[in-house]
């Protein structure tokens, strides 16, 4: 994807993405990079909001509003609520031009990792235990 960042905050996380090699077949930035760039960067945020805790998205709405060709987009998510369990970012992809390309939020769940791991080796355990058909 060729994602950078380029500022990098619980409140407030930047990057670009090229829009070469993220196009669809007509030529124009895919909608999914764009969801793409979007998440990265809030996920980003949310880690660092999570502060040795996981934070795993739980849901992203992308609103796309005109198309890139070319160049570069750059993207910045900014924290709207920055809570014990959840923290939701809005995040603007623009153009080179400066025009917005997309509008995403995303919200992030954020669990212990003690949690996180006790509930994957549980599910392990349990498909384990399964008879095969």
């Amino acid at each position: 994807m060729g994602i950078e960042l380029t500022k990098v905050s619980a409140q407030r996380t930047c990057g670009t993405m090229p829009v070469a090699g993220n196009t669809q077949p007509y030529g124009l930035l895919h909608g999914g990079a764009s969801a793409v760039l979007a998440e990265t960067l809030g996920s980003v945020a949310a880690h660092l909001h999570a502060g040795g805790r996981e934070a795993v998205g739980v849901e992203l709405s992308v609103s796309h509003h005109r198309s890139a060709r070319d160049g570069v987009v750059t993207g910045e998510a900014v924290a709207l609520s920055l809570g014990r369990s959840l923290a939701t970012y809005e995040i603007v992809v623009r153009g080179q031009d400066g025009r917005r390309v997309a509008t995403a939020r995303l919200t992030c769940m954020l669990l212990d990792r003690a949690t996180t791991a006790s509930t994957t080796t549980a599910s392990a355990a349990s498909d384990a235990a399964e008879p095969s058909a």
